[in-house]
């Protein structure tokens, strides 16, 4: 927005602002902060933790959603009177400080405009999200075990709980596979996206020869199930399985078979918890897991089929997505948008919310196509 004049750049904010409001429905929003407002002040919610936990953190979420566009406009106005005193004072510090200040509303609004790009069926539930080592061996399982902390870390940055329900280590460094959720609203529809292959290029530390290596791991994003969900499971197609739950390197967790892996015959679809003490606990929660993948394979199943009918290509996009250059030169770089990142060390660390924001669109575009 550089050399437009700062109250058309005002403007501009304030019109796509208000577009904001619009969408997200504010006077709604308090109502439902009202609402459950009063469902937590309830004693008896408690007996419910999981129930109570859910109250929780959707009224903390709207909470901080109406903050933060209440908060927008506010600045809005501020930064507007900024200009003012500038302007009546001719004072060149306070105009620096009102540009600066109008820089960052700019990017801030865009971020929030993203948030009106999750409209899909989905878009405002949980996520369930599942890496697999791939390709490469131990760098492989080391590269997995990367992608996990990225995400974790990612989650961690925005105060987004999260929750390991597994994690089956490699034997001699990092991880084959591991299931977490993210449990804020709209998480899944700001990491489906993230679904696909990524790569990562680099000198392998477990190369005595020093050479480079390339490595791949799988990302796996769904919708995290709720109450109004239906999906028919027979028991008959189940495998329940229990062993005893580890760490790396073999280290013993629990010392009772605790741990459940749910094997669903029809769909080879494999499920495992381990994170709770209880076998029946892991039982539970990997049933919510397998609840939650055959729901996604039934989506996916049903959004083929139209695009089949329309005449157009499959519509998921778990392939190759991102990758991870650290030699011989440092780029992240996503295949679809086109987005690139000279810090591969804050990328890793969680610094993704470029990434995610331009897949954002880039689906809402290929959606709309």
């Amino acid at each position: 927005m550089a050399g437009i004049d700062p109250v058309d750049q005002l403007k501009e904010l304030g019109t796509t602002l208000s577009g904001i409001e619009q969408v997200l429905d504010l006077d709604g929003m308090r109502r439902d902060i009202a609402a459950l407002r009063e469902e937590s002040a309830d004693p008896d919610l408690w007996s419910d933790q999981e129930r109570a936990q859910s109250v929780t953190r959707r009224l903390s979420y709207l909470e901080a959603e109406l903050g933060r566009v209440e908060g927008l406009r506010q600045r809005l106005a501020d930064v507007a009177t900024l200009y003012e005193m500038a302007e009546e004072m001719d004072d060149a510090d306070t105009r620096t400080e009102a540009d600066d200040e109008l820089g960052t509303l700019h990017k801030a609004v865009q971020q929030l405009e993203v948030r009106t790009l999750m409209s899909g069926e989905y878009d405002a539930r949980e996520a369930l999200v599942t890496i697999n080592a791939q390709a490469g061996g131990v760098d492989a399982a080391d590269w997995a075990e990367q992608l996990q902390r990225m995400y974790l870390r990612w989650a961690e940055r925005h105060g987004y709980p999260t929750e390991v329900y597994e994690t089956s280590y490699a034997e001699e460094a990092g991880i084959k596979s591991t299931t977490f959720t993210v449990k804020a609203p709209y998480a899944y529809g700001t990491l489906r996206g993230e679904h696909g292959t990524h790569r990562l290029v680099r000198i392998s530390p477990f190369d005595n020869q020093g050479r480079r290596q390339t490595s791949f791991a799988g990302l796996d994003v769904v919708p995290v199930v709720e109450q109004s969900d239906h999906v028919d499971i027979d028991d008959s197609e189940l495998r329940i399985d229990v062993y005893r739950s580890s760490g790396p390197g073999g280290q013993g967790v629990n010392t009772t078979d605790s741990a459940v892996r749910i094997t669903h015959i029809p769909s080879g679809i494999v499920v495992s918890c381990q994170n709770e003490r209880s076998q029946l606990q892991n039982k539970a929660t990997a049933m919510n897991v397998l609840q939650a993948k055959l729901l996604e394979r039934k989506r996916q199943e049903e959004a083929d089929k139209m695009s089949a009918l329309r005449g157009e290509g499959t519509s998921s996009w778990g392939t190759q997505i991102r990758n991870y250059v650290l030699h011989p030169y440092q780029i992240v770089k996503d295949l679809r948008t086109g987005v690139e990142a000279g810090n591969p060390s804050g990328v890793l660390d969680g610094d993704i919310d470029e990434f995610i924001e331009a897949e954002i669109r880039w689906m809402r575009q290929q959606e709309a196509s």
